[in-house]
């Protein structure tokens, strides 16, 4: 079993930043897969970014050249560097992470971009 734990959200205005965390019960390196996701109200959960191996990385559309998701095997970590907030960008943020072929998901954080 793998615990993921979401720290960072909060509420910023628009054109703002956040910077969320994500920590790992458990070691981590290249070989885990690891994303974040993020939920709208009313709205189905969709991908923000994904990083495999050590540097690939893979973006929505909608956040491209504005977030950055990174790691840090050392720290058991991954994190995503959110710059240039919108308004509809507030969502439920989830880090997930894939362990010997099991997916796991963390609780969630909330992210509030105010107009």
């Amino acid at each position: 079993q793998v615990q993921l734990v979401e720290s960072g959200g909060g509420l910023v205005q628009a054109g703002g930043s956040l910077r969320l965390s994500c920590a790992a019960s458990r070691s981590i390196s290249s070989d885990n897969a690891m994303g974040w996701y993020r939920q709208a109200p009313g709205k189905q959960r969709e991908l923000v970014a994904t990083i495999t191996g050590s540097i690939s990385t893979k973006y929505a559309h909608s956040v491209e050249g504005r977030f950055t998701i990174s790691r840090d095997n050392a720290k058991n970590a991954v994190s995503l560097q959110m710059s240039g907030l919108k308004p509809e960008d507030t969502a439920v943020y989830y880090c997930c992470g894939v362990f010997r072929g099991t997916l796991y998901w963390g609780q969630g954080t909330q992210v509030t971009v105010s107009s």
